[in-house]
């Protein structure tokens, strides 16, 4: 095999930077055996690191027209391949930095970085041989199957894994064109009212800064809330049970226009619901400055759904409501205006709220979430759940007697 490339050099390490086609991936890289440890134990351990992951690598390329991926880096050793340089001259200068790398018929390639790539690769090819010609960037690295040789490759494997970092919340929500909650949550933030302008803050954790008095939510709870509904949406069209799995899969893949249609109706039929039937939510409308102040603050902290850890367990109660009922949102929304949303009262103080510290109370969202339930109806909670909620609130409110009374306190 003879494939062109350019040479490089980064650290103490020679590198050769290249194209594969998926054929040759297929032909020529093999698994992790014996040349980064000779203990069986250790083999098998990095053997077992690759997981089912590669599936989902193999469906994304036969699936995505638009599929792309990070460069392999590569390990040979036996017969290292030969450089053939050649001389490439330019606006009067000249480089020998390109030419041939010229593998031997006994040469080994085994993947430091990009293992789930590798194999994902391979399945998609036995699926579809017509994807043989596909090509992926390839970075090869000399590597000695001695002692120092296993060392310093080690190193490299997991320093390159180690600093590989996963997309970011932060970059699905702004960028990813196939998530199509995060497409439904950037067309919201563009073009639906109850979320444009300062109406939602981008902050690093999903907690408002004390300092901002226009904003209802954030960006990553805005998402997550949208996330809830998918969910809902999605076991209404598909009539499948949402499991986590699922809708990480269905999410990796840009569904039809009209499918990401549908979603945007569903989610501003949801958002309509909850700006329309809630009365504090019109009056936030109303006010043109400082719009979330008279409901965020300080001082008795305001109303529950102006804060994260309130929106988003509102959310999953309603939805959960929606699905145990037979009521429009428009009608399960509307009810919640009877029930009493200042944190700075029964039952919220104590769950999420510290009236004499005046500070937000974290880690509560399950228990607000059974708690939004059982006020809106206390017939609707499983027998199970209205044990969560006994023991929950008991427990936040130091509650020492019969624990079949506590919810008399609410």
């Amino acid at each position: 095999m003879k494939i062109p490339a350019l040479k490089a050099k980064i650290g103490d390490w020679d590198h050769y930077v290249t194209t594969l086609t998926f054929e040759q991936v297929s032909k020529f890289v093999s698994k992790i055996d014996d040349q980064l440890h000779n203990s069986e134990s250790l083999k098998d351990l990095i053997q077992r690191s690759i997981t089912n992951n590669y599936i989902s690598i193999k469906q994304y390329i036969i699936n995505q027209p638009s599929v792309f991926f990070n460069s392999l880096v590569l390990a040979v050793y036996d017969d290292y391949p030969k450089w053939q340089e050649i001389e490439f001259q330019y606006d009067g200068g000249e480089t020998y930095q390109m030419g041939l790398l010229d593998f031997p018929d006994n040469h080994k390639i085994f993947p430091v970085d990009g293992q789930h790539r590798v194999e994902g690769i391979k399945a998609a090819l036995e699926e579809n041989p017509e994807l043989k010609n596909q090509q992926i960037a390839a970075l090869f690295i000399g590597h000695k199957n001695d002692e120092l040789g296993k060392q310093r490759t080690r190193r490299l494997f997991t320093t390159l894994n180690r600093y590989a970092k996963p997309v970011s919340l932060d970059d699905i929500i702004a960028l990813d064109e196939d998530d199509s909650v995060a497409i439904t949550t950037r067309y919201l933030l563009e073009e639906y009212d109850l979320f444009t302008g300062q109406r939602v803050i981008y902050a690093k954790q999903k907690a408002i800064p004390t300092n901002n008095k226009d904003a209802l939510t954030s960006i990553i709870t805005l998402y997550q809330a949208n996330i809830e509904i998918f969910n809902v949406f999605f076991e209404k069209k598909f009539n499948k049970k949402p499991t986590k799995n699922r809708i990480a899969e269905y999410l990796k893949f840009r569904p039809s226009e009209e499918e990401i249609e549908e979603l945007k109706t569903y989610c501003i039929q949801y958002w309509n619901a909850f700006k329309e039937n809630l009365s504090f939510i019109d009056e936030y409308l109303k006010l043109n400055s400082n719009a979330s102040a008279p409901f965020r603050n300080n001082e008795n902290g305001g109303n529950l759904l102006f804060r994260p850890i309130g929106l988003l367990p509102f959310i999953k109660a309603s939805l959960t409501i929606y699905k145990r009922e037979e009521k429009t949102f428009a009608q399960i929304i509307e009810k919640f205006n009877n029930i009493n949303f200042n944190i700075d009262s029964k039952p919220w103080y104590y769950v999420v709220w510290n009236p004499i510290e005046k500070k937000m109370l974290m880690n509560a969202s399950s228990l607000t979430y059974l708690l939004l339930i059982y006020l809106y109806d206390n017939e609707l909670l499983q027998a199970n759940e209205l044990q969560k909620l006994k023991e929950g609130y008991a427990s936040k409110i130091s509650y020492e007697q019969d624990l079949d009374n506590v919810l008399n306190e609410i």
